[in-house]
């Protein structure tokens, strides 16, 4: 099984920073990529950005410019910094791996316990 502990979430006020961590552990055969999402109040889950192994990156046009997703493969750890937040950014954040547990089983979808982020003055 594979297990992702988020942290790094919380209050914030507008024009702020927080920077989330997402570590993975288990059996992981290979991760093809690792990535957070948010859900807010009412809405869905959406993409915020994703990262692949070998670094190639995927975000969100309302965050761009604002959030930086980073990996450390070393220590299957992804990390999202997120600066000039916005109330609008207020949701519970997800990290997700896309991952094989063996060399021939399909790539699943692992989702974190998610994180609040909260941003208001």
């Amino acid at each position: 099984q594979v297990q992702l502990v988020e942290s790094g979430g919380g209050l914030v006020q507008p024009g702020g920073s927080l920077r989330l961590s997402c570590a993975a552990s288990g059996t992981i055969f290979r991760a093809n990529s690792m990535g957070w999402y948010r859900q807010a109040p009412g809405k869905e889950r959406d993409l915020v950005a994703t990262i692949t192994s070998g670094g190639s990156t995927n975000y969100a046009d309302s965050v761009k410019g604002r959030f930086t997703i980073s990996i450390n493969n070393a220590k299957s750890t992804v990390y999202l910094q997120m600066n000039s937040l916005k109330p609008e950014d207020t949701a519970v954040y997800y990290c997700n791996v896309n991952a094989k547990i063996r060399a021939y089983s399909p790539a699943y979808d692992y989702w974190g316990q998610g994180t609040q982020v909260t941003v208001s003055a």
